[in-house]
């Protein structure tokens, strides 16, 4: 087993609406889907990336006390946490596939700095960066 990053985690304000967005838009699978009494720890892996997981979790107990999560949720919402970047072959395709299945854009494809790139957001407020590889 290599040494490195599994799992990196994002707040989401609804876990079955993220899991929904994620696997149904986007084309991630469902990689661990488990309950702790209140916590569930829920991953989700895209399917050309099978080392890492994106963590879709609540922000709360344990991990945070109820203020700071209330605090964590307003600021997800306004699309103030850092930006996620999603690496595709073809912007303009992945952009007309995703379209296609509901995502909204908060920016279409722009050939800049060599690339072509997009922004959407997550129904939770999380704001993704689309990049298509040099």
């Amino acid at each position: 087993m290599a040494d490195g990053i599994g799992v990196a985690g994002i707040y989401v304000h609804d876990q079955d609406e993220a899991l929904a967005f994620y696997v149904e838009k986007l084309g991630f699978a469902v990689h661990t889907d488990v309950q702790n009494g209140n916590f569930r720890w829920l991953t989700v892996q895209h399917p050309d990336q099978p080392g890492i997981q994106l963590g879709l979790f609540r922000p709360g107990p344990p991990m945070v006390d109820r203020d700071t999560a209330d605090s964590l949720q307003a600021a997800v919402a306004k699309g103030a946490m850092p930006p996620l970047v999603l690496v595709v072959g073809d912007c303009r395709a992945a952009h007309e596939r995703f379209a296609a299945r509901g995502v909204e854009f908060t920016q279409e494809p722009v050939s800049r700095f060599g690339s072509v790139d997009a922004s959407f957001r997550d129904p939770s407020g999380n704001g993704w960066k689309m990049v298509e590889t040099r």
